[in-house]
Order: structure tokens, then sequence, then C-alpha cells
């Protein structure tokens, strides 16, 4: 039987719309919530382990995420529970600089499902990097929420950028599906 562990990145308060002050809101970011809130319920249910990873800046000097602030702390509708694991990174890639790899290997998960945010960065960086450790990877794509960017002039709103990122993963590292089929997976 393989061991999975469900990864949520990033769920924090700056990137809500809701949330005031946010220093990064993200368009879909509620949407993406509520899926990886089912996905977490399921998890739960299942006994599957679950892993939330918080993304900490260096330092004020940073655009958001500030250490010891609201805006930094995990979203109230994914918060863990006492025995869920809480991993705090300063990089977007989960594994660089933490412990979670060694966490995975002593656990002996070989599959996990990701979700959260942003999905052009972290996301992005740690679902790579998982897969080039050797992980299985499903990551659910209406479970992750995408910023509306800029580059030389040109301006791709988050619905692109959602789709420029999740179609390379999907082609060369990881299941790319909805979260209700992965909470189907999860409930086997």
């Amino acid at each position: 039987m393989t061991v999975s562990a469900l990864l949520l990145i990033d769920i924090q308060n700056d990137y809500f719309p809701s949330f005031t002050g946010a220093k990064m809101p993200l368009p879909n970011m509620d949407a993406a919530t509520a899926q990886a809130a089912g996905l977490l319920a399921a998890a739960r249910r299942s006994g599957t382990i679950v892993i939330h990873v918080k993304h900490v800046m260096a330092s004020n000097a940073a655009p958001f995420f500030h250490p010891d602030t609201p805006g930094a702390e995990l979203h109230a509708s994914v918060a863990p529970h006492s025995a869920e694991t809480v991993i705090e990174k300063t990089r977007p890639n989960s594994f660089v600089g933490t412990n979670l790899q060694d966490l995975l290997r002593e656990a002996r998960v070989e599959h996990l499902t990701i979700c959260g945010a942003m999905s052009q960065m972290c996301i992005d960086a740690t679902v790579r990097a998982a897969v080039d450790l050797g992980f299985k990877v499903t990551l659910a794509h209406d479970a992750c929420a995408a910023a509306t960017v800029e580059h030389n002039g040109v301006t791709a709103s988050s619905d692109m950028v959602q789709a420029a990122i999740m179609a390379p993963l999907a082609a060369s590292y990881a299941e790319v599906q909805r979260a209700s089929e992965c909470v189907a997976r999860l409930q086997e």
C-alpha cells in the first residue's frame, strides 16, 4: 500500500482579498481554499498524513508574509489540528532549508497530493522538487491560486498564469486533477 501525504502550501492570510490589510491578494484564492478545505477534510477522515507549509519572509522588507504578523498566519479555513505538522520555509521550494524531505522519508511517504498558492511560484517549485526527489505527485489544480503578473509590458491574467503553470506540470511532472478527483483517491 502506498503511503500518501497532503501538502497544503502557503494558504495564508496575506493572499486573501477578504483579509483586512492583505499584502498580496490573489484572484480565486477563496475558491481555491474552499477546494483545499475539502481535501483537508478528506485527508483527515482517511488518516492521510497532513503537512501545512507556511512561508515566512526573512524580514519586514519583503512585500508580504512578514514575520510575526497576522498576514503570515495560516488561514482559519485550513487551520492545522494539533497532531498535524506545520513547516516554516523562507524559499518558494518547500524542501529548501526545511526538514520536509526527512519527515516524508521517515513516514515512508511515496505519494504527495499538493495544493495551495501561488501556482507560479511555490506550487511550481515544490512540485518539481518533489518529483526530482522521487515522489509521485498529484496536484489539485482548482485548489491552487495564481497571481496576475506582468513582464515586458505584457500582463497575464491569473487564469492565464494558472493554465501556463498547470499545463507543463501535467505534461511532465504530476497528475493534475480537480480536487474532487483527489478527494476520491484519498477515500480509497
